[in-house]
């Protein structure tokens, strides 16, 4: 049985989607997903980058990828009225729920559609207090424990390779993006491909201009 860890932020559109589309690509294997939240933010950080919605012309294509993408998939998906919002108390919120701050699929399954399904303010402080008391935490969201798993998780997941959300992680393998699930049970099936071609493409050199 493989082990996926998924990292992921409730910032993502890609990554709520994915999360609505995992359990068909799972179907009929056996397996385990541990969901690790992770703030995104901090992740393009340590590499220098922007997110997609701090670059004019990414921004507007985002969303409509995401609605294009989401009406193929048959997932609703419903813009909150402002994006990015701080997902801070969202991911707290999660890793709270659990001891080991790794929250189940229905925890996560709670706040990615309160952030993605209504249309109503992500960040919303009554909404956010009558989620809390719906999820029932173990743990303080204020916790400094809390706090350090969610930064442990972020650092864990760099460590690994992982540059964006949502990332899956089998084995060694990193597989990105909503784009990146057939990809990974292709994997989990144990095509052939994998055997050469995936170092092969990770050796190849960068180019120069001059």
């Amino acid at each position: 049985m493989k082990t996926i860890t998924c990292y992921f932020d409730f910032i993502s559109p890609y990554a709520y989607l994915a999360f609505e589309a995992l359990p068909l690509h799972l179907m009929g294997l056996s397996h385990r997903v541990v969901y690790k939240p992770v703030l995104f933010a901090a992740m393009l950080k340590h590499h220098g980058q922007l997110g997609p919605a701090e670059i004019a012309g990414k921004r507007e294509w985002t969303y409509r990828q995401v609605l294009w993408q989401a009406k193929q998939l048959g997932v609703t998906l419903d813009m909150p009225p402002s994006h990015p919002f701080n997902p801070l108390p969202l991911l707290r919120l999660a890793v709270a729920c659990s001891a080991e701050g790794e929250p189940n699929r229905f925890v996560c399954e709670t706040l990615f559609r309160h952030v993605w399904q209504g249309g109503a303010a992500a960040d919303d402080a009554t909404r956010l207090h009558a989620l809390t008391q719906q999820l029932a935490p173990q743990r303080s969201v204020d916790a400094a424990e809390v706090k350090d798993q969610l930064k442990a998780h972020t650092e864990e997941a760099i460590a690994r390779g992982v540059f964006g959300v949502p990332t899956f992680c089998v084995d060694d393998k990193v597989f990105w993006g909503l784009d990146a699930l057939p990809m990974m049970r292709a994997y989990l099936d144990g095509d052939q491909w994998f055997d050469g071609a995936w170092d092969v493409a990770a050796s190849i050199q960068q180019g120069v201009k001059r």
